[in-house]
């Protein structure tokens, strides 16, 4: 994609001035990341805010002992400020970003949307209503590890990706599965194998097809 289509599709876009839309095109960027390249995080500089052209990207944080821990996953067409914390310094905890699909993302870097936020009201509530989102988001996964049970947590993520991909398989390695939903490996291989004993899905290497997805929503 150009970077003039890609730009008219800032949600608020509409709400700059002229001088301001100039100023955000020449400091803009298109870039494109391979599926599990790194995109922001691991000591690497700070990206600045980003909008999600294409692909899918998984934002989430490590653990002492090196677990991760899926926070959100931006779609395209949605736009993350959580990957650089430098853009709200309020925000202390490191967060890590990796392409989960080949991507495409326009980047505004931190100084120049820094400048927007400060002389622009909408890009200010565009950035805070943002946060707010994945904060929301963030306090949803963190509700699930902690209070929902791992066969109720595997349901819902089998469930929600067979949705959001149409088809009904998921693939992905019990590791991969493991680390969307803040789980270990072997607690997730036991909990898939009584799935497959109780009809609900059907193993076989690094893709787990669904074959009831009714009863498997119900748990």
């Amino acid at each position: 994609m150009d970077k003039g289509s890609a730009l008219v599709r800032l949600p608020y876009w509409d709400k700059l001035s002229e001088s301001e839309k100039k100023y955000v095109s020449e400091h803009a960027v298109i870039r494109s990341y391979r599926k599990g390249e790194v995109v922001h995080g691991y000591g690497g500089a700070c990206l600045g805010t980003a909008l999600v052209l294409s692909g899918r990207m998984r934002a989430f944080i490590l653990s002492e002992d090196g677990r991760e821990i899926t926070l959100f996953r931006p779609l395209e067409g949605e736009s993350c400020v959580l990957s650089a914390s430098c853009v709200i310094q309020r925000i202390t905890f490191d967060t890590h970003m990796v392409a989960e699909t080949d991507c495409e993302l326009l980047v505004i870097g931190s100084a120049a949307f820094d400048k927007l936020v400060e002389e622009n009201i909408y890009v200010k509530c565009f950035l805070y209503e943002v946060a707010t989102e994945r904060f929301s988001e963030v306090m949803w996964t963190m509700q699930q590890i902690l209070f929902l049970k791992i066969d109720r947590r595997l349901a819902m993520f089998l469930s929600e990706e067979c949705d959001r991909s149409g088809k009904s398989e998921v693939r992905m390695t019990h590791e991969q599965i493991a680390v969307q939903i803040g789980s270990a490996r072997e607690v997730v291989a036991r909990m898939l194998k009584r799935f497959e004993l109780d009809g609900f899905v059907k193993l076989g290497r690094g893709v787990v097809k669904v074959k009831d997805k009714e009863r498997l929503k119900r748990i």
